[in-house]
């Protein structure tokens, strides 16, 4: 992806970019306007909707996009600023995949835990050394699909609280 302005870009990466990805970039966006906030997944059927429960799980939240189309991770992605995936298996998806992006690309609850607060985005980022770190089994946010709604809610508020702590430790 090209960016157009001067804001850095972060990509939301899952699965299918039709949950996790879609309730953490919408979440993002709407209190990071200084970001501008994409989706992804490593295994996407392109240009589908959200899933009607991500929808009613970001009801809970007065939020949604219904413009949302599925987009699979490639090579208009590979400027992003951070790629911010949902759980290790898309860590080593883009690793395996994308190499050049992997010093960029952590999970939520990895960069939640260990982004320093200090320096720029780039400082920050390149001190944790993502490319060689250890992918670790916390670092998932557990996957609602075909899970009940009461699934996708508790996805959500988890996701949720996530965002804020990562909107925290942002410059």
């Amino acid at each position: 992806m090209e960016n157009q302005s001067e804001k850095p870009v972060i990509c939301f990466l899952c699965t299918g970019n039709a949950a996790r990805s879609v309730m953490a970039r919408i979440m993002f966006e709407k209190r990071a306007p200084n970001y501008v906030a994409i989706g992804a997944g490593t295994l996407v059927l392109e240009g589908h909707p959200m899933s009607q429960r991500t929808r009613k799980a970001l009801e809970r939240f007065e939020i949604s996009d219904h413009a949302h189309r599925s987009s699979q991770f490639g090579e208009k992605h590979v400027g992003v600023d951070l790629v911010v995936a949902m759980e290790p298996s898309h860590i080593e998806w883009i690793r395996r995949n994308f190499p050049e992006v992997a010093p960029r690309a952590a999970t939520l609850p990895r960069l939640v835990r260990e982004l320093p607060k200090e320096g720029s985005l780039v400082e920050r980022i390149m001190k944790l050394n993502l490319a060689e770190v250890e992918i670790e089994s916390w670092e998932e946010v557990i996957d609602p699909a075909s899970g009940d709604q009461e699934i996708f809610d508790s996805c959500a508020i988890e996701i949720d609280r996530l965002i804020d702590q990562l909107i925290d430790r942002l410059p």
